[in-house]
């Protein structure tokens, strides 16, 4: 039977157009401990197919280079000069590490390239989702506890938002936004969490329902646009319900729920027509998507928010096949996209208050199979904003060869960091507290600490 809980959750998306295994299934504590003054927000960029991490931070140093290229020989053969050494962007971290290893990204990658040399940007390296410390040595043993369902797209999808596979009820940032609200950080919580593209599961919590924008607008029915005005204000008193007395409680729930969602998304539309632009974003899907992201932030103190968290989305990434031509046009994309994002915010003058992350469902083999790469595990990631310690390397970046401690089989990264420590530091600038890190993350004191990704 359908409750009125799940039924209110499940009517508030858009709002009218459409167990967490290491995360707990409730937090019930009062929340008074988090910082809600000014304002911030997060923006997850989830990259759907899982990115090909190999061909992301690209070895740069020749004895790793030459192990690299001659692994991906046939592909490399069909990618051309776009890989050759001379025409990669090398990072020059602030800090040196990795034994004197170097590293570059490729040349579609040269914004993201700049915003890391500019401080602007750091490289998480290897993170994935971990129930314990795991190696290769004890994963072929199987000596400790793993992820569920490893390998596969829905599950890593919901595992990376949720910590746990398919099936999951909360995501993580929507258990922030969830904490963030009872203490009062925002005015009202409908605008609190955002969607363009999916990874919906990562902001939805126990009282957060995320909230979808297609384009720059809220979604309203057709027949609210296209009818005379009589029959407008007709359906329109309608569809809010106006006069609905009934008994049944059901009833009056979906009749609340549809006039809130009329009020708010015509709220919504209003204070994002009367905001100014938000720059130029390329006319890209994930371009469209980041520009409506700005959009909402800057119409910001009109939706009585100062807590923010956006999901944007981007597929295409599962590249079994044809990776040489299809990858390097998705990279652009991304790219592009990125770094004009990062151009709005320090034009709104926010580039202190937003930070923009990657996700994905998996990173990919070294090896390849032909024309292309299989599913993998740790993956590399951005994070971008004014507040992150930039030009910096963190996690792991394994050697570009095969058999090695953090090999699983083909070139296939066991994570070394696990994505409860990727997401805490972004909980604590958010504006969490200890105690709330540790009630989101039960697991996270399995690891030996955290990422200082911010100052």
């Amino acid at each position: 039977m359908l409750n009125r809980r799940r039924f209110l959750q499940a009517g508030s998306a858009s709002l009218i157009a459409g167990t967490s295994g290491l995360l707990p299934t409730v937090i019930s504590a009062p929340s008074y401990g988090a910082n809600t003054s000014g304002y911030r927000a997060m923006v997850c960029v989830f990259l759907f197919g899982g990115m090909d991490n190999h061909d992301t931070v690209i070895p740069f140093d020749n004895e790793n280079y030459r192990s690299w290229e001659q692994i991906r020989a046939s592909l490399l053969s069909v990618q051309g000069a776009s890989r050759s050494r001379d025409v990669l962007r090398q990072l020059a971290p602030a800090e040196a590490s990795f034994g004197g290893r170097q590293f570059a990204l490729p040349p579609e990658l040269s914004g993201l390239h700049s915003l890391f040399q500019s401080g602007q940007a750091a490289i998480v390296g290897n993170v994935g989702p971990l129930l314990q410390p795991t190696d290769a040595s004890s994963f072929n043993a199987q000596t400790v506890q793993l992820p569920s369902r490893l390998f596969s797209h829905n599950d890593q999808q919901a595992t990376w938002m949720s910590g746990a596979p398919e099936g999951a009820r909360f995501g993580w940032a929507g258990l922030f936004a969830d904490i963030m609200q009872r203490a009062g950080a925002n005015v009202e919580n409908t605008f609190a969490a955002i969607t363009t593209g999916g990874a919906d599961l990562l902001i939805t919590g126990q009282q957060t329902t995320p909230y979808q924008v297609v384009g720059e607008t809220a979604v309203e029915p057709v027949i609210l646009e296209d009818l005379n005005n009589p029959v407008l204000a007709m359906m329109t008193r309608h569809l809010r319900a106006q006069g609905f007395n009934g008994s049944s409680l059901l009833a009056r729930d979906m009749a609340t729920r549809s006039r809130l969602a009329i009020d708010a998304n015509r709220r919504y539309n209003q204070s994002a027509s009367q905001v100014g632009g938000a720059g130029d974003f390329p006319a890209s899907g994930l371009g469209q998507q980041l520009q409506a992201v700005a959009t909402a932030i800057s119409a910001r103190e009109s939706l009585g928010v100062n807590r923010q968290i956006f999901t944007v989305g981007l597929g295409g990434f599962d590249t079994h096949s044809n990776q040489a031509k299809e990858l390097p046009m998705l990279q652009q994309e991304l790219d592009a996209a990125i770094v004009a994002f990062q151009a709005s915010m320090q034009a709104m003058g926010l580039n202190e208050q937003v930070v923009l992350f990657t996700t994905s469902d998996f990173g990919r083999t070294l090896a390849i199979n032909g024309d292309g790469t299989d599913h993998g595990w740790g993956g590399h990631h951005f994070v971008v904003g004014g507040g992150v310690q930039g030009q910096r390397i963190f996690g792991g970046l394994p050697p570009s060869s095969l058999g090695h401690s953090r090999d699983a089989g083909s070139g296939r990264l066991v994570p070394d960091v696990s994505v409860e420590q990727f997401a805490a530091p972004l909980g604590r600038w958010f504006g969490l507290d200890n105690s709330e890190i540790q009630a989101t993350f039960p697991n996270l004191g399995a690891f030996d600490g955290e990422l200082a990704l911010f100052a």
